[in-house]
């Protein structure tokens, strides 16, 4: 019975997290606050895979994870967000795109719940990278405009709803031997990451904007694709009408 509820720790260590990330930016602690959302990351990713390694999945454990995804990576990033960069702004404008960030992560939970994915593949861009693209971007907030970082977080809730593919590396699988050293790696990276927060956090932003990226050069190559076909099914189609 304990060793089914091991992965179920993972998450409720990834959502308790993202509380404590959310209180450190209301108390204007933002390296912190980001870094706790990395760390959030890391729990998010070994829960499955701790999960598989045990032979411990369950529809229970898959519910709490979304729960927990909610708040650590929807709703922690945005007031991250909000605290750091949208001071001084209309309050609606800023409202609406704080809300609409969670919402996004919450349908984009929802439909990864329900619908049958493609092997190999994550439907749009999945809400831990979301969210950790924007808690990391939010520590920019005195070299990037309020203006960008609208942008920023809408395209972000976009592509999180997006049908574009992003690589699935979750399915990589962990030896049942590995799951004793888990914790001791969550200590580590913990302390790394407090000791080296604005270094750690910047640095991680690169790759994760890499990944949020790959599926916008994606996007933008299928529609290149698909213009260049309609275009040349146009230039056939006149070309046998004057044959």
């Amino acid at each position: 019975m304990f060793t089914k509820s091991i992965p179920n720790m993972f998450t409720l260590g990834n959502l308790f997290l993202g509380m404590i990330g959310i209180m450190l930016a209301f108390d204007n602690k933002l390296n912190l606050a980001a870094i706790m959302i990395i760390i959030a990351m890391l729990l998010d990713g070994l829960d499955g895979r701790v999960a598989r390694a045990l032979n411990a999945q369950s529809e229970f454990g898959k519910e709490l994870d979304s729960l927990s995804d909610v708040i650590s990576f929807g709703v922690a990033p945005a007031l991250i967000m909000y605290v750091t960069s949208f001071h001084g702004m209309h309050h609606a404008l800023i409202w609406t795109v704080t809300a609409v960030f969670p919402m996004c992560g919450a349908v984009r939970l929802a439909r990864f719940n329900v619908q049958s994915g493609i092997p190999g593949y994550f439907i749009g861009l999945p809400i831990p990278a979301a969210g950790g693209v924007l808690a990391t971007l939010s520590l920019f907030h005195n070299e990037i405009s309020a203006p960008y970082m609208i942008t920023a977080m809408l395209l972000l809730s976009y592509l999180m709803v997006s049908s574009v593919r992003y690589p699935n590396f979750k399915k990589v699988g962990l030896p049942k031997k590995a799951v004793m050293f888990a914790p001791i790696v969550i200590i580590v990276a913990v302390a790394i990451a407090v000791i080296f927060p604005e270094q750690i956090s910047k640095l991680i932003f690169i790759p994760l904007v890499i990944y949020a990226s790959y599926g916008l050069k994606q996007s933008f190559t299928k529609m290149t694709r698909r213009r260049r076909r309609h275009r040349d099914q146009s230039d056939k189609k006149v070309y046998n009408d004057h044959s």
